[in-house]
């Protein structure tokens, strides 16, 4: 969070560039933002951090004030690493994940995949009650060629593992929609924080 001010942030949330913004990997907890310019620019805030300083974590602000907030969901290490939050604006539900990343060795990557069926058997429980979901995040997969500057000097590497890669094909033919590839089909056009903020 802190690297994204440093770089603008504030100005570009003075553009009113969205009525709700998601964010990964804050590494921050609310008090380590200076909220008062969020709030003199309509936003409300919620945040769940990691309960390990400078980790992971997730943000929402939005201009709409959600009917319900609730932190987490429910699954013991994702919430400790402040992985989801939800907000229901009447009958939709927003989630905000940010998905493991495997970088870090083979422990953190079968977690990764014990995280994705965790994550998808409770949306699938969830898809039951609240069938209006918008699910936002940093997946931390890059789904095929196209979305991925590099996929030969890639094809080993976590994010890119073709059992990752699987994951996401069932997921998307399980009825979810990449309303990022359904505007841009182009090749390497990315979906990356950085590149939202120019469009």
């Amino acid at each position: 969070m802190a690297s994204a001010i440093k770089k603008g942030f504030f100005d570009w949330l003075k553009t009113n560039p969205a009525d709700v913004i998601c964010l990964q990997e804050t590494k921050a907890v609310q008090g380590d933002v200076d909220v008062k310019q969020l709030e003199d620019l309509g936003f409300h805030h919620y945040w769940f951090s990691a309960q390990k300083k400078g980790y992971s974590g997730v943000a929402v602000f939005t201009k709409i004030k959600p009917d319900k907030v609730e932190y987490g969901n429910g699954h013991g290490p994702c919430d400790d690493e402040g992985r989801v939050i939800q907000l229901d604006f009447k009958d939709v539900k927003l989630i905000n994940a940010y998905f493991p990343s495997g970088t870090s060795g083979e422990e953190r990557q079968d977690f990764k995949y014990k995280w994705l069926d965790e994550f998808n058997a409770w949306l699938n429980k969830l898809r039951k009650k609240t069938p209006k979901l918008i699910l936002c995040g940093d997946y931390n997969i890059a789904h095929k060629e196209i979305d991925i500057h590099d996929p030969k000097g890639n094809k080993k590497s976590s994010g890119f593992l073709p059992e990752e890669r699987e994951w996401m094909t069932k997921f998307l033919e399980n009825g979810w929609v990449d309303v990022f590839r359904e505007f841009h089909p182009e090749p390497h056009r990315y979906s990356w924080w950085s590149q939202r903020f120019l469009q």
